[in-house]
């Protein structure tokens, strides 16, 4: 029996199969699913923690506001009526109007001729579960999603609190 070389069914070095084998390719599919596994859930809690500030910072912003009406009127409380502050709505003559086209926070404030609270709620869909308050004696609170852990008179600007 005399067999070629040529006629050899037996790959020869210079005639290497190309590609990937299955196991490569499944591994490389757990390592996908993994990191995805990982990534997924910490996008989601930055994505929160990045739009925190649209509360915090708008109700700094309007308790400045309030303090300067306060200045010029000495009270909180134009109309008299417990459901509106001096920011209420710049339609209604009062000083500034709150932030209400805000993707994440719906604001609201409540004042007597004395005090104040604004609150920003957050909207249903992205900040669902957050509520961020603060007072005339710069009093504040907040509350989370569950899960994520509230202080004492500070705001909540991640999972382990203040």
């Amino acid at each position: 029996m005399n067999h070629s070389p040529s006629c050899s069914r037996i790959p020869s070095s210079r005639h290497r199969v190309r590609g990937f084998t299955l196991i490569e390719i499944m591994i490389v599919v757990v390592i996908i699913g993994v990191l995805s596994a990982i990534a997924v859930p910490l996008y989601g809690e930055y994505v929160l923690r990045g739009r925190i500030p649209d509360a915090t910072s708008n109700l700094s912003a309007l308790a400045v506001k309030m303090e300067q009406g306060f200045q010029d009127n000495r009270t909180y409380n134009l109309t008299g009526s417990t459901t509106k502050c001096l920011v209420d709505d710049a339609t209604t003559g009062d000083i500034v109007k709150l932030n209400n086209t805000n993707k994440s926070f719906q604001f609201s404030c409540v004042a007597t001729s004395d005090t104040f609270t604004i609150t920003a709620g957050g909207r249903a869909n992205t900040m669902s579960g957050f509520e961020f308050t603060l007072d005339q004696k710069s009093g504040k609170t907040s509350k989370g999603k569950t899960g994520w852990t509230a202080g004492t008179n500070c705001w909540i600007t991640n999972k382990g609190g203040c």
